[in-house]
């Protein structure tokens, strides 16, 4: 069998794992990336069930346990800071809504930058990561895919792997346009790094719902810094889009009254370097291969930042499709990769689950919302009706979803890490 060349369009979560397998296994990748360098910052993500075992196969889990923030739990808080509703990571066994395994997205990415560069050193020639670039345009026939970049370059794959995030060029170049598979879902989500405010509970991700928005600190791995995580519930609104003046204005104007600790985030999001904004959205592919293509991540199966399982997707995805390609040759590519998609499909359908049903629920539009909605914390949270809580946290997590094992032919020591 011809040994294949893989590209990979993106270097986030997704991309970088599945480079990191695929170079494990002997195949010579590319991986593009359209940002400049690696995105510091984002908000904390968890690993857990399928995704975790995903990482310790792939022998992350010691550099992630360098990394790991250890949070005690979430608590919901008033107008002034008082609490209404706490929840202990041990009181859910982890799978609440912070995990026993937490982690910052640019340090998950991090250990996955270094996880590579050892792979690659010991495997010279297999790996180009090159930064400032991406996919302009492609067309694969039966026997590969041809691909022209925007910095001028061409060149000829055996597959490529679209790990390029919601917005994703590979999907809307193979598959179609991003109304045809994105569902809007009336909100939008902003995160940045911000110094920690006087009065914060240490180790707890302190939550604020107000009407319109939900307002979160969350921990990070220097006590001095925390992660603001904003959820506003606002209807679609194409100016803001790439327009970070009009976002912070939005942000401001629906945060103006929330009282607690919200005009020590609206003061550090103007100077914040890594600040995220984007439209909440649910992507759905249908089928997330098509001949020599593959979605992995985000690109092919958000669930939104409020299913809280994205990066674990991505991983479980890499890990998968790595796999499949591992071993099956040139022309076995589009076979792997129709066996990548049936197998990541129960995942898909689980993982894009919100826990809390809907933005609606989880965010009032009116004070008298609001105020129903501590009522409901705290009966929830109270003793009587924790056990059906910790019910709702299992039906919703993928913790019981057994990770596949490397496909019948691939080369399972190589890509064991």
């Amino acid at each position: 069998m011809s040994a294949p060349h893989v590209l990979i369009s993106g270097a986030g979560i997704a991309g970088i794992a599945a480079a990191l397998q695929l170079v494990r296994g002997g195949i010579r990748t590319t991986v593009v990336e359209r940002a400049p360098e690696p995105r510091a910052g984002g908000q904390a993500v968890d690993l857990r069930g399928a995704s975790r075992e995903a990482a310790e196969r792939m022998g992350l889990m010691p550099a992630i346990g360098a990394y790991q923030l250890h949070e005690k739990g979430m608590i919901y808080v008033d107008g002034r800071g008082r609490s209404y509703g706490r929840m202990p990571v041990e009181l859910f066994d982890g799978r609440g809504a912070v995990a026993d395994v937490e982690i910052a997205r640019g340090d998950l990415n991090q250990v996955l930058l270094d996880a590579l560069a050892a792979a690659a050193q010991e495997a010279p020639g297999l790996l180009e990561l090159r930064y400032g670039d991406r996919v302009e345009s492609l067309a694969q026939d039966p026997d590969g895919v041809a691909v022209r970049f925007v910095s001028g370059q061409g060149g000829r794959f055996d597959a490529l792997l679209g790990a390029d995030g919601v917005h994703s060029a590979t999907r809307r170049l193979a598959f179609g346009p991003e109304e045809q598979f994105a569902t809007r879902l009336g909100g939008y989500a902003a995160f940045f790094t911000m110094p920690t405010p006087a009065g914060i509970e240490d180790g707890w991700f302190s939550m604020r719902v107000v009407p319109g928005a939900m307002l979160g600190i969350r921990p990070d791995r220097d006590p001095a810094t925390s992660k603001a995580m904003l959820t506003l519930r606002v209807d679609h609104d194409p100016a803001l889009r790439g327009d970070r003046a009009a976002q912070e204005t939005l942000i401001r104007r629906i945060l103006a009254q929330a009282g607690w600790r919200a005009p020590a985030v609206l003061a550090a999001m103007a100077g914040a370097e890594d600040f995220y904004f984007d439209e909440l959205a649910r992507v759905d592919v249908p089928q997330v291969a098509a001949g020599r293509v593959a979605l992995v991540g985000d690109a092919g199966y958000c669930g939104t930042p409020l299913s809280g399982m994205g990066t674990g997707m991505a991983l479980v995805g890499a890990y998968v499709v790595a796999g499949e390609l591992v071993g099956a040759g040139a022309e076995g590519i589009p076979a792997a990769l129709q066996r990548y998609a049936r197998r990541i499909d129960p995942f898909i359908a689980d993982g894009k689950k919100i826990p809390f049903g809907s933005l609606e629920r989880a965010v009032p539009k009116t004070r008298t919302a609001a105020a129903l909605g501590r009522i409901a914390t705290r009966v929830m949270l109270s003793k009587p009706f924790l056990p059906l809580v910790k019910r709702a946290f299992a039906t919703n997590a993928t913790d019981e979803l057994p990770l596949p094992a490397p496909a019948a032919g691939s080369d399972a020591a190589a890509i064991a890490g």
